[in-house]
């Protein structure tokens, strides 16, 4: 079985094997809940990439089957270009980079940024729980500087990086940043400037005030979280375990660091999203260690919607040229 087609059984194992704990649970139809049409034949309809843009598939480590896909914006205005380390949502348990609406939302980010991108398929929950997806992006970024591969050397400026993330890929995005902060000498030419963490997925055991508001959205209900951090984290630990509650503690000792290196965070949510009082408190968390943060919170949306809305992808790119500036 190839690579993709491995990677597609997993993604559909893995979704079908929440939506039946879900479902068996609740009265929520999480299909319709995440959007989806259940097909016979065990496919996800999607639709086509908005983007027309330059990429090609890597193989990062083929025991564990983890591959990267590579875009460089069509038109690029220099030779040198930001790097960017892309991490896609789906509560750690589906999709990929070639799963449209990510393909599409890196094409437009490459485009729009005039950024190298690198889109990472990490190892999926239950098979692979975390840190299996932490393990594989520092992996990525160990691989990236062996690579002689002419797209590199000739538009990748690495000593410009960014790790970004939208949900569950924020979650990995950040804890790759802890684990690279703690390694920056081995990862080098590889130099990290910042996070852009796009409706970070993180959890904890005490409800907050906005999650009991959107307990029964049809957006991301909590019998939804619930059940990805049930398939996710290490078997035995709660949602205060650091991979999902960032604050534990007081947070990490390694954000020290962070702000020595002086990254810049940035973090987007919205009112609609029942995760937004935890993204929130994260903002608060690293303005407390004196990390430069800064947070894009607006009214109303819904969890997701940075990534298929035009107008709210932008903003994403608009903080992005404004860290490169």
């Amino acid at each position: 079985m190839s690579v993709s087609l491995r990677n597609a059984a997993t993604t559909i194992l893995s979704l079908h094997l929440l939506l039946f704990l879900v479902n068996a649970n609740s009265s929520i139809d999480s299909y319709k809940t995440l959007k989806m049409i259940f097909n016979p034949n065990a496919t996800v309809p999607q639709s086509p990439p908005r983007t027309p843009a330059f990429f090609k598939d890597f193989t990062i480590n083929q025991s564990k089957h983890t591959w990267a896909r590579i875009y460089l914006p069509r038109k690029p205005n220099s030779i040198k270009l930001p790097l960017i380390f892309f991490f896609h949502g789906g509560g750690f348990l589906f999709y990929s980079p070639a799963t449209a609406y990510v393909h599409s939302f890196c094409t437009d980010l490459a485009n729009k940024t005039q950024s190298v991108v690198v889109s990472l398929n990490y190892r999926l929950a239950p098979q692979h729980r975390l840190p299996a997806a932490y393990e594989d992006s520092v992996e990525l970024l160990r691989w990236i500087k062996t690579s002689n591969d002419s797209w590199w050397k000739r538009h990748a400026d690495y000593s410009t990086c960014y790790l970004m993330g939208e949900s569950a890929g924020g979650n990995i995005a950040y804890n790759t940043g802890l684990r690279a902060a703690a390694i920056v000498d081995e990862i080098k030419p590889v130099i990290i400037k910042g996070l852009i963490l796009i409706q970070p997925f993180f959890g904890g055991t005490k409800r907050t005030p906005s999650e009991l508001r959107l307990e029964k959205g049809t957006n991301l209900p909590l019998t939804v979280t619930d059940s990805m951090w049930e398939l996710s984290l290490p078997v035995g630990v709660n949602r205060d375990y650091v991979y999902s509650n960032p604050t534990v503690n007081g947070g990490d000792k390694v954000l020290e660091k962070i702000s020595l290196f002086g990254w810049k965070v940035g973090v987007f949510g919205c009112d609609g999203d029942q995760l937004v009082d935890r993204q929130r408190g994260f903002v608060k968390l690293l303005e407390g260690k004196s990390i430069h943060v800064v947070g894009r919170f607006y009214s109303g949306g819904r969890h997701g919607i940075f990534m298929d809305n035009n107008t709210m992808s932008e903003k994403v790119f608009d903080l992005v040229k404004s860290f490169n500036s």
